[in-house]
């Protein structure tokens, strides 16, 4: 089983995953646990397999004729030692974390898909994300689970005050970008490094916001639409708890949830009520040929100068 699979992690959340740190790459034979319990794969086990393999034995007496005979090993017998696929047969991974508190697309590798995973990663494709919040209160871990510290009011803030405070914060990190790569936003310089295309950070650890609107504002709930690369999921509540400040009030995020990773969208994920064998191979084979289609491959386009490097080049 090669390839990718897709699904949707608040699924995985309820299954174990809560526990597993924050990191790039997990432990394999967890997630292939994992995998092996919840997905239905008694069905692979009953499939055609190979036989078991052939046990020579010869027989007779060694001072007239021998005779060689081959029979089925009973050593390999799937009765004797169990299915043929086994929890350490399938190793798992995710390409990029989400979270805890983060649902939707939810890059998964599998077996020969393990690198392929990593190349995704390394790629550093841009994400989008919907994040609900609420006006009105604040809490300790900027999410609604967590204790109440802050409450203010809401009713004054309108559509016009949270684009303007949006269109501000996008500004800000378009123009940061510009400044680590040491060339002036009004600058021809600055036009060709931004038609080479998206201006991307050198570093994984820098999120930058490429765009960011409300698409959902019913006071005290309101919906960003936010497409950002290098970002983490706390990274992604205080954009919220930000907002409720820039608007002279307060806000706690409520949910996270991925709509797309790169070139993969919602239409690919696979929810947990279609883990069976035949829908995880047509999954496969969709985020596949997506894949195939828009490429795996390095990032080339444009890249910030690393502000170490350039400040040792100067």
């Amino acid at each position: 089983m090669t390839s990718l699979v897709l699904t949707n992690s608040s699924q995985l959340r309820a299954d174990g995953f809560e526990k597993l740190p924050d990191q790039i790459i997990p432990q394999y034979s967890f997630l292939g646990k994992l995998l092996y319990k919840y997905v239905s794969l008694p069905d692979l086990c009953e499939l055609k397999c190979r036989p078991p393999i052939d046990h020579i034995s010869i027989e007779g007496d060694p001072t007239k004729s021998l005779t060689v005979l081959k029979s089925p090993s009973y050593a390999d017998h799937p009765l004797v030692v169990g299915p043929r696929y086994q929890p350490c047969d399938f190793r798992c991974t995710w390409a990029t974390y989400l979270g805890k508190d983060t649902s939707g697309v939810f890059v998964l590798g599998l077996n020969a898909g393990l690198s392929l995973a990593r190349r995704l990663h390394m790629t550093r494709p841009t994400r989008a994300y919907h994040i609900q919040g609420i006006f009105g209160q604040a809490t300790d871990n900027y999410f609604l689970d967590g204790r109440i510290v802050e409450k203010a009011t809401f009713h004054h803030i309108k559509r016009i005050h949270m684009a303007r405070v949006l269109s501000s914060m996008q500004a800000a990190h378009q123009k940061q970008m510009f400044e680590q790569c040491g060339v002036d936003l009004q600058s021809q310089a600055a036009y060709e490094l931004a038609v080479q295309g998206l201006v991307r950070p050198s570093s994984g650890m820098i999120p930058v916001i490429y765009s960011i609107k409300c698409i959902h504002l019913q006071p005290p709930h309101f919906t960003l639409e936010v497409q950002c690369i290098n970002e983490y999921e706390m990274y992604l509540k205080t954009i919220i708890h930000e907002v409720g400040m820039q608007l002279r009030s307060v806000a706690t995020c409520t949910s996270i949830q991925c709509i797309r990773h790169g070139h993969l969208k919602l239409d690919h994920a696979l929810l947990r009520k279609y883990w069976h064998l035949q829908q995880i191979l047509d999954n496969m084979a969709k985020c596949r040929d997506t894949i195939d289609l828009y490429g795996a491959k390095s990032q080339t386009s444009a890249a910030l100068v690393d502000p170490i490097a350039r400040l040792s080049a100067g």
